[in-house]
């Protein structure tokens, strides 16, 4: 499955790609969004306006019963239908997304001032997606690298974020493996990452983030019943589980509920200052 140019030059007012096909209609009400399939086909229309774009259209989208992809397909649709530049529509979504994340209005916005209140010093955000949570830090004057397994990801962030008045580091990594020096950062976070993947794998993130933490890594995850299929959840914690991780790595840790569930591992005893 090949990754979706977010940044790709576009019609206005239309945007197609795969079985999706995204329009604004003056003919619809201010605000609607209207979904229909049809032969394999995903059709929307919608008639949003510059203000609509931003974190609001993710709970939106979840409520339609998408598929990873669907979801995936439709934000980007969306997006660059209502904005003709593809730089200013997505210089928009991010601006409306942290205004909201940073006003507290939207629905993460308790899990990235939670987490912005867990780390010390320098950061390495890993499975950033589009990079809210570094994108605060930088804006807090923290230094932060972003990274992602989706290159097409990264480089909306990179070009985004001097748009937003930004410093940011962005780096297109598996978060299994980072290719950066051990002690890299002084806290790792991985927020809402560890339900995208295996046990196996997840393991394998959490040896990564303690090797390149010089003091700790912050760990969150949604607490769910079921697996939410369309942002592409597959597996589920509790409290329990997440006690059960921090064991295994022989480290001290703590765990908390707040908005879901918080390990906080100390490495400051594994990794050496640089």
């Amino acid at each position: 499955m090949t990754e979706i140019d977010a940044l790709a030059p576009g019609t206005a007012g239309r945007w197609t790609h795969e079985n999706t096909a995204v329009e604004f209609s003056e003919h619809l009400a201010p605000g609607e969004v209207v979904l229909d399939r049809q032969d394999g086909s995903l059709s929307i229309r919608h008639r949003l306006s510059s203000t609509d774009i931003g974190e609001a259209l993710v709970h939106r989208l979840t409520d339609m019963n998408l598929s990873q992809r669907e979801f995936e397909l439709a934000l980007v649709g969306l997006v660059r239908s209502t904005v003709t530049d593809p730089v200013e529509a997505w210089t928009t979504y991010y601006r409306n997304s942290l205004d909201d994340l940073l006003s507290g209005s939207a629905d993460f916005a308790p899990v990235h001032e939670r987490a912005e209140a867990l780390v010390r010093g320098s950061v390495l955000d890993l499975g950033s997606c589009f990079g809210f949570f570094p994108l605060r830090l930088a804006m807090a004057g923290i230094e932060v690298t972003a990274t992602d397994l989706s290159k097409g990801t990264m480089r909306l962030l990179g070009t985004v974020a001097p748009h937003l008045g930004a410093t940011i580091d962005v780096l297109t990594a598996d978060a299994a493996g980072i290719p950066v020096a051990d002690g890299y950062a002084d806290t790792v976070t991985a927020l809402h990452l560890l339900e995208h993947v295996e046990d196996a794998l997840g393991d394998r993130i959490l040896a990564e983030a303690i090797r390149i933490a010089r003091e700790r890594v912050v760990v969150a995850v949604p607490f769910e019943t079921h697996a939410t299929a369309c942002h592409g959840h597959i597996r589920t914690f509790d409290a329990e589980a997440l006690r059960v991780m921090g064991s295994r790595t022989g480290l001290p840790f703590e765990v908390e509920t707040f908005h879901g569930g918080w390990l906080v591992l100390d490495t400051s005893r594994v990794v050496a200052p640089r």
